[in-house]
Parts: structure tokens; C-alpha cells; sequence
């Protein structure tokens, strides 16, 4: 679940987010649509626990994230959050599986080698768990980014535009991908993007405009 309460964030004196109140159900899925600009990388880096907002309350996965210590909130996004960045950051001297085994333990959770290989089968990586990125075509390498973000069976999944420079084939099946991988999860998907082709997978919607000075 997410939920954002007066929540506001400025650059210069220039204000790029006002959200007097937003709420996501657990499990429900969010669409932050928007062209560049327009804060929608400001509002998932809030929602991510990595930038603290201006003014207001942001509770996710059952927790007030800005009330919360440093530490205390890096050990929570690690436990509850799944990240799927626009740039993938994959470890390249690391293995696929070796991505993937990175996730928990990060967190400080124990590496299920029982997990990897669900998430790898899942995502249809099982025979590439030994390779490595640059071995992988972009499609693998963006499967990999979304099986890390999930290894840990987070309540809350975040993605900076997965699609916005894939065609309209691949678009299909990673947003198919991302909406499988929630559901497994049982996590709230958000999504941001100025990709408006996927808006009807998207029973929650937030449309942004672009801030302008």
C-alpha cells in the first residue's frame, strides 16, 4: 500500500511536486504519467525512500518512510521496495544468478538458492544464470533488472519508464512481465513513464505536467 499525504518538493524555489493526498491499495497498480520534467522521477525517488520530500507524510509497505532513521530506512527498502531503474545498473564481472543473489543480501536476508532459480525460471532466464550482462540481449538484460527487483518479494514495486524506448512488441511483453511479477508478489506496482500506450493496464493513474520556471 502507499499512501502520500500533503506531500511537496521543490527545486530553486520552483515547486515540481503538490500532492495533497494520493492512496494506493496493497496489491493495486499506479500509473505516474508525464512528460519530462514533470516530476515523476522526483515522486518515485520519494516514494523509494531516497530523496525526502519538502513538506508531508509518505507511508509505504506499511511504513512512514520519512520518520523512519537513515539506516532504519535503507534496511526497509532493501526488505519491502523493488527498484527497476530506466538504467538497468547490472554488475558486469557478476554472473546473472550472482545480479539476482544481490538483492538479499544487500538487505541482510539470507540467499535462497532456491529463489534464484524461481525467479529465473519465471522469467525464462534459467539457461543464462551463468552469463553475463554483456552476454544478454537488452530484452534479457531488462528481465534480469526486474528479477533482482523482485528476488526479495517486495510489497512495493517501482519502475522508471520500462518501456518508453522499446517498441511496441517488447513493450507488450515487459509490461506483461512487470504486472506478473506484482501479482506473484502480491506487491503495489507503480510505474512512471510518459509512455501512454500502457495506460489501460493501470486501474490507478497520476498525471503529472510539466513544471515549468
Amino acid at each position: 500500500m502507499i499512501a502520500l499525504h500533503d506531500v511537496r518538493h521543490g527545486y530553486g524555489g520552483l515547486p515540481v511536486l503538490d500532492l495533497p493526498d494520493l492512496t494506493v491499495p496493497q496489491g493495486g497498480r499506479l500509473l505516474v504519467l508525464g512528460p519530462s520534467g514533470s516530476g515523476k522521477s522526483t515522486l518515485l525517488h520519494v516514494l523509494a525512500g531516497v530523496l525526502r520530500p519538502d513538506a508531508g507524510r509518505v507511508e509505504v509497505a506499511g511504513g512512514d518512510l520519512y520518520a523512519m532513521g537513515e539506516h532504519a530506512r535503507d534496511r526497509f527498502r532493501g526488505k519491502h521496495l523493488g527498484l527497476v531503474f530506466q538504467r538497468l545498473h547490472l554488475i558486469g564481472a557478476l554472473t546473472v544468478a550472482q545480479n539476482l543473489r544481490l538483492a538479499p543480501a544487500l538487505a541482510g536476508l539470507p540467499v535462497e538458492a532456491a529463489r534464484v532459480r524461481d525467479v529465473l525460471a519465471a522469467l525464462d532466464l534459467a539457461d543464462r544464470a551463468d552469463a553475463y550482462p554483456h552476454q544478454l540481449s537488452a530484452g534479457q538484460q531488462q528481465r534480469v533488472a526486474i528479477g533482482r527487483a523482485v528476488m526479495n518479494r517486495p510489497r512495493v514495486l517501482l519502475a522508471d519508464e520500462p518501456t518508453a524506448s522499446l517498441d511496441d512488441r517488447r513493450t507488450e511483453a515487459v509490461l506483461a512481465l512487470l504486472l506478473e511479477q506484482a501479482e506473484t508478489n502480491g506487491a503495489t506496482l507503480v510505474v512512471a513513464t510518459h509512455d501512454r500506450r500502457i495506460m489501460d493496464a493501470f486501474e490507478h493513474r497520476l498525471v503529472l505536467e510539466e513544471v515549468l520556471a
